[in-house]
């Protein structure tokens, strides 16, 4: 039976959807059936891996309506191995229409079901709220992986979460787990990305991707091509990260579960630390020794039609050289990940 990963934060902009399409990729790029499932009215998954808006079609919103199977609402991108649900704005009223319903809780759980035994992975790209169609996410999930920025509101709203699952695992869905949690658009020079990223370690442990998520023009322009990055650019930072984060969360999977209301309850002693930048020299803080830098960093990457010595570049540009993993088609992303993963 499949695994189905929620990628779920209440909290805004911090890579939700960039994340579920970039891993459901990965999966699928290793030659391993994957099911992305778009649960946010907004269908920016849908669009991202090239489906327009089409109100004629059939989306998450008929599953949870009881309108269409999943099995007639699957749509299959470029990529071999990728399947897709998309989305529809229409969604947004599912919060009012099963108010009244019986088991409206269970309702994607009970739609997805007959594909488990299909899909090894199915990828549920959550709204960034703690709504219905949220809860119906968490409680269809074997797990959460939670997406998030190195900064103060991210992990005041981390909390949160973590209450929430505790509840849904009371109440619905005893098996709901955690993960893992990966810091996106992730710039390791500022000191308070370093002291957000050290929070979290100490609250999940090994539960924290140690591979972070930079921030990256061409992870920015993929959605624009309704390409994953592994297809837009397998050489760019973005898509690498990505991949040696799959490669990280299957290493990572065999650590100790997280226990959400502890770390939630630790979680809201230490937010009031980042409220003042005092405690950045406070004992048991370490200060980076990189120069702070407060302003959005990009990280750019040279065209593919200008890779021209990139690691000289990337070296004159003070960036670490890619990994193995950037120099390889698309089609070799199965033997990136497995030797990245030895």
């Amino acid at each position: 039976m499949g695994r189905v990963i929620a990628v779920a934060n209440q909290k805004g902009g911090v890579g939700k959807t960039t994340t579920s399409i970039n891993l459901a990729s990965s999966f699928a790029a290793a030659e391993v059936n994957t099911l992305l499932v778009d649960c946010d009215p907004q269908a920016n998954a849908s669009s991202g891996l090239g489906f327009a808006k089409d109100p004629e079609r059939l989306s998450t919103y008929d599953l949870l309506m009881g309108t269409a199977t999943a099995e007639e609402a699957l749509l299959k991108p470029e990529l071999e191995q990728l399947w897709v649900i998309p989305s529809h704005k229409n969604l947004i009223g599912a919060n009012l229409e099963l108010v009244e319903a019986e088991a409206r809780e269970f309702r994607l759980r009970n739609a997805l079901g007959p594909l488990r035994d299909r899909f090894e992975f199915i990828v549920l790209d959550c709204p960034p709220a703690l709504d219905l169609l949220t809860l119906n996410a968490l409680v269809a999930a074997d797990s959460i992986l939670i997406p998030m920025q190195a900064e103060y509101f991210a992990l005041e709203g981390i909390s949160e979460l973590m209450d929430t699952a505790a509840r849904i695992r009371d109440s619905f869905n005893p098996s709901l787990q955690i993960e893992g949690v990966v810091l996106t658009m992730f710039d390791e020079r500022t000191n308070l990305a370093q002291q957000v990223a050290r929070e979290l370690r100490n609250f999940f442990g090994p539960r924290v991707l140690t591979t972070t998520i930079p921030r990256n023009v061409r992870l920015a322009e993929a959605p624009s091509h309704g390409k994953p990055a592994l297809m837009y650019d397998v050489r760019s930072r973005g898509a690498e990260s990505y991949i040696e984060a799959e490669v990280n969360r299957r290493q990572q999977a065999e650590a100790p579960a997280v226990d959400e209301a502890q770390a939630a309850e630790t979680l809201e002693q230490a937010v009031p630390a980042l409220e003042s930048r005092e405690t950045w020299g406070t004992p048991g803080i370490e200060p980076s020794n990189e120069t702070p830098v407060h302003a959005e960093t990009v990280v750019e990457d040279p065209p593919p039609n200008e890779l021209v010595e990139p690691e000289a570049a990337r070296e004159s540009a003070g960036i670490p050289p890619s990994a193995e993993v950037g120099h390889l088609p698309p089609a070799n992303a199965e033997a990136a990940i497995a030797d990245h993963g030895d």
